[in-house]
């Protein structure tokens, strides 16, 4: 749970353009931003940066800041609230794309015991080894774009094994009935145009899908 004085900072360095690269601050600006002291912005920094909210670095012409990966999707699920709250109606996302073959990676993945429990947790279902890999359409990649800003779930890094495994980021939807989620692994970086989704059944064979088959994922979020 973020503290509500460290979002608000947060949220002032995001504001002065922390989110697009490194900015200048020291703590008499924050403080005079926020109306506190100098000595009370300093801890509030100290303390954003512990969480690893943003990133400082000290330059000969003074201090300057960054709001971090992690520092971003805090703020993005702050405006998701607030999008729940004043457009209550916009909840409903449709993506369109053809189904395409996949890696591999995602069935060694789903195959892990503390990943299953993990997503099995949060989304409801114990998720099949292996996920259904989706090429969007042009249009739907700008529709994607969207869900940024709606309700993703963290699902945190673990070790095991003496080795580490990275975290994810999950958004519940449907496709043709079938209970979804969309993910995305942290330490992966996919095109754009390219969604992997899971299910608790095999999808392909639920649904019959071959290979550019065209298909519709629905995202519905509360």
């Amino acid at each position: 749970m973020v503290e509500a004085e460290d979002l608000q900072s947060l949220k002032t360095i995001a504001l002065l353009g922390g989110c697009r690269g490194p900015i200048r601050l020291s703590s008499q600006s924050l403080g005079n931003v926020l109306g506190i002291s100098p000595q009370t912005a300093s801890r509030r920094l100290i303390a954003l940066e512990r969480q690893q909210f943003v990133a400082r670095t000290m330059k000969p012409d003074g201090q300057y800041v960054a709001v971090t990966r992690e520092g971003e999707q805090i703020l993005k699920r702050e405006y998701a609230d607030y999008v729940r709250i004043f457009n209550p109606d916009q909840k409903k996302y449709t993506l369109t794309g053809t189904v395409i073959s996949g890696l591999g990676e995602g069935r060694y993945y789903m195959s892990i015991p503390h990943y299953k429990e993990q997503f099995g947790g949060c989304l409801g279902f114990e998720p099949f080894p292996g996920t259904l890999n989706i090429r969007l359409d042009p249009a739907s990649v700008e529709v994607r774009k969207h869900l940024d800003h709606a309700g993703w779930i963290e699902i945190p890094g673990f070790t095991a094994d003496e080795r580490t495994f990275g975290g994810a980021s999950v958004i519940p939807c449907r496709i043709g009935g079938y209970r979804c989620a969309i993910v995305v692994p942290s330490r992966t970086h996919y095109p754009e145009d390219i969604i992997e989704v899971i299910a608790g059944c095999e999808l392909r064979k639920a649904l019959n899908l071959n290979d550019n088959d065209t298909i519709e994922v629905e995202i519905t979020h509360d």
